[in-house]
């Protein structure tokens, strides 16, 4: 009689969980795909990612659990293996940085502040302009 908890020498583990690379992540709309070795991508929402992580970046390693989804196999869970590639430095030059500066306290100056002092928030446009400026000079002091 053969003990059911002895297994072979030759037998070959199976991680039960898959490992993929994210291909790409939409920080702003929460959700991305990962890749599925030997199967379909994965859909990788916001909601997933582990406490604390709010992005994935293209080609950091995670381990997830994943079912099928109306649209294709969903991430259940996620964990990160490795921590995303920082890029070498700012993308632009001080001077342009400089510039873009100056354009978006300007904008603050004559269409946001007027706004918020009569008691409302500025038009949606002039919003969503000076949040693009902010983000794209935030992420190059912070590279």
């Amino acid at each position: 009689m053969q003990d059911i908890d002895t297994y072979s020498i030759n037998e070959k583990v199976v991680s039960p969980v898959p490992i993929g690379k994210v291909k790409w992540f939409d920080a702003e709309k929460g959700f991305g795909f990962a890749s599925n070795p030997g199967n379909e991508d994965v859909f990788v929402g916001r909601a997933v990612l582990p406490e604390g992580v709010d992005e994935l970046h293209p080609g950091q390693r995670i381990e997830f659990d994943f079912a099928a989804g109306r649209r294709g196999p969903q991430a259940l869970r996620v964990k990160v293996l490795d921590s995303p590639r920082r890029k070498h430095g700012p993308s632009r030059k001080p001077e342009e940085l400089g510039s873009m500066l100056a354009d978006v306290m300007t904008m603050l100056e004559t269409h946001v502040q007027p706004a918020l002092d009569a008691g409302r928030y500025p038009e949606r446009k002039t919003g969503r302009q000076v949040a693009e400026i902010l983000r794209a000079i935030a992420k190059d002091l912070d590279a």
